[in-house]
């Protein structure tokens, strides 16, 4: 194993860091601009491996491989099982850790070549019975949870270590929203445009068994680069960064208790609640998008791959309004504002549908108006979303003040923890209006009676405003604001003779 220095010398050949003093690079008002981009490039890796699981993968194995479609789903719902509840260990985990490497690189760097490694072998599988087949998806699909859980928790909680300041920990978060969805979306437009292209071969582009094999080998390597540079661009931080207790409760009854005293703070408890909320009204829109782009709208696969592609912009205006809405209005004001503004509109298109004052389908003036509509409501989203993040670290000097203990792994892990076991109640609610609507499966467009598209919309509309509508009610209970997050850190200052 390299010494921690010489590690710090080959970041700085890697990502190119000019190796700054420590007073210029540790302040808590300026992060430098190439440890913003480093640190969340990072978030790549977990975009990449997201939007994979979620758009892809059961297509690939219950579609191409020929896995039956309910034990694919079943080996993706125990991969997910364990990954929500490998979240709290590993935020324990690393907020305990003891190494010259600090608490969150051993973690980060451990994951890099194992993840990269499993994700390409997911898409590769063997030529197995259906039996072993299922076992082969179960094993990699919770070793690659596991392991991007190994680097996404530590790496998140990374992100209230690098600053203390206010407005910058909002600015650090956007840039981290920003690769994530940016990464995501850019790897599933590139598996559109070069991958999964119809051929003489493969007439149905979207069943061409070797471009997710090529996929799997590309995404795997630049969640190997993106898990790297995040580790290596950070590397000469950690000097900076806050140091583990002194003594740690050992056993899994630690963790889960540290985890929910937590909830005992009633800014925390107001994001779980909107968190929950949140997660529900994201799988449901997820789980419906498509198909409502396909049958509601009559959408063709040109139109669904530059809407995919119109994601990237909207990841860059998230980009920019995030740092500014927050200094203009506090965290908590400017994500409300945000939140009534984004989700008051998403369901406005389908709700003037079925008004009649939307065009036909197969109008001209169709696409560009609800791509226009999207792509703004979707930027707005994704700044809600980094100030949220942003608000969640703010609670760990809070936390601090009132403990004496800084668990930023385990904030972030629990609230990740409760994100991934609610995230399929959307999609089992999705699942429940297809139902009681009637709507057929694997039908063309054109099959579908006009009766179950339309209560299709007139069931989707209420419903995201009841889930989103719950969400705003409960962050208007988050009580932590600028002045109150100034005094916890003179407070610890005061204490402990640091500064944070």
């Amino acid at each position: 194993m390299l010494h921690s220095a010489r590690i710090s010398q080959a970041c700085q050949k890697v990502v190119g860091i000019t190796h700054a003093s420590n007073s210029e690079d540790s302040g808590d008002k300026s992060v430098s601009l190439s440890v913003r981009l480093t640190y969340g490039f990072g978030a790549v890796a977990y975009g990449i491996k997201d939007n994979g699981f979620a758009y892809f993968l059961l297509l690939f194995y219950g579609t191409v491989v020929g896995l039956e479609p309910a034990l694919a789903g079943t080996a993706l719902l125990i991969a997910l099982i364990f990954d929500a509840f490998s979240d709290p260990i590993v935020g324990y985990w690393s907020d305990n850790t003891r190494s010259r490497w600090g608490r969150r690189h051993p973690f980060m760097y451990a994951a890099a070549i194992p993840v990269a490694l499993c994700y390409s072998l997911l898409w590769q599988p063997p030529d197995w019975s259906d039996g072993a087949l299922f076992l082969y998806l179960v094993v990699l699909a919770v070793l690659i949870r596991t392991l991007i859980t190994f680097f996404e928790t530590p790496s998140s909680a990374l992100m209230p270590e690098l600053t203390a300041d206010y407005d910058e920990r909002t600015t650090i978060q956007a840039w981290r929203s920003f690769f994530g969805w940016a990464g995501g979306a850019g790897m599933a437009v590139f598996m559109y445009a070069f991958l999964l292209v119809p051929s003489d071969t493969y007439p149905v582009g979207a069943l061409n068994r070797d471009g997710y094999e090529t996929y799997g080998v590309i995404s795997g390597g630049v969640i190997l680069v993106a898990i790297l540079v995040s580790a290596l661009g950070t590397h000469h931080r950690i000097g900076s960064l806050t140091a583990p207790p002194p003594r740690a409760r050992a056993g899994l009854k630690a963790v889960f208790k540290e985890v929910t005293e937590t909830l005992a703070d009633r800014s925390f408890f107001a994001l779980f609640i909107s968190s929950i909320a949140s997660a529900v009204a994201t799988g449901l829109t997820a789980a419906l998008t498509f198909i409502m782009l396909t049958y509601f709208w009559a959408f063709s696969s040109e139109q669904v791959f530059y809407w995919t592609l119109l994601v990237v912009i909207s990841a860059l205006m998230g980009l920019l309004i995030a740092p500014r809405a927050s200094k203009r209005w506090g965290k908590k004001g400017a994500a409300l504002r945000l939140g009534v503004l984004a989700f008051t509109v998403q369901p406005l298109p389908v709700l003037c549908r079925l008004l009649g004052w939307m065009p036909e389908n197969g109008d001209p003036l169709l696409f560009p108006i609800l791509a226009t509509v999207n792509t703004i409501d979707l930027g707005l989203i994704i700044a809600m979303q980094a100030i949220f993040f942003s608000m969640l670290a703010d609670l760990v000097e809070h936390s601090e003040v009132k403990t004496g203990r800084r668990n930023e792994g385990v904030f972030f892990s629990a609230l990740t923890f409760i994100r991934k076991t609610t995230q399929g109640v959307g999609a089992f609610v999705a699942g429940l209006i297809l139902q009681a609507v009637a709507f057929p499966q694997g039908v063309a467009p054109t099959d579908v009676p006009t009766e179950s598209v339309l209560q299709l919309g007139t069931l989707l509309v209420p419903s995201q405003w009841v889930l989103w509508g719950v969400m705003l009610v409960a962050l208007a209970y988050y009580r932590l604001d600028r002045a109150q997050h100034q005094t916890n850190l003179t407070a610890i200052q005061s204490r402990d003779g640091r500064s944070v």
